[in-house]
């Protein structure tokens, strides 16, 4: 089953943007960004079981939840920031995922085709 991911685009320093992605029903599901120059990083995780986990830079500022009945895992980001500027992909498992490896890409063995946020 692909991910399909939507919600991408551009938007100013300060901004909101929320990522969707479809289906849900993974152990755990999250966001994986590429930047450019930079290797694939973990930005946020949500398990099954509502539990999140958030890369640091993004904390407090992004939220990810996953709405049940729509069938989807949202990711709202706001106070966007110009080092926010990411291929976004979402990612899922049907593992549980430990610690440290939360954010990392090959703990995901499902991907979207990804989405662009470009803040500027």
């Amino acid at each position: 089953v692909q991910l399909v991911e939507s919600g991408g685009g551009s938007v100013q320093a300060g901004g909101s943007l929320t990522l969707s992605c479809a289906p849900s029903g993974y152990t755990y599901m999250g966001w994986i960004r590429q930047r450019p120059g930079k290797e694939h990083e973990g930005v946020a995780v949500i398990a099954s079981t509502g539990v999140t986990h958030y890369r640091e830079s993004v904390e407090g500022r992004f939220s990810i939840a996953r709405d049940n009945a729509r069938n989807i895992m949202d990711l709202q980001m706001h106070d966007l920031k110009p080092e926010d500027t990411a291929m976004y992909y979402c990612a899922a498992s049907n593992l549980v995922v430990h610690d440290p490896n939360v954010f990392r890409g090959p703990s995901y063995r499902f991907w979207g085709q990804g989405t662009q946020v470009t803040v500027s």
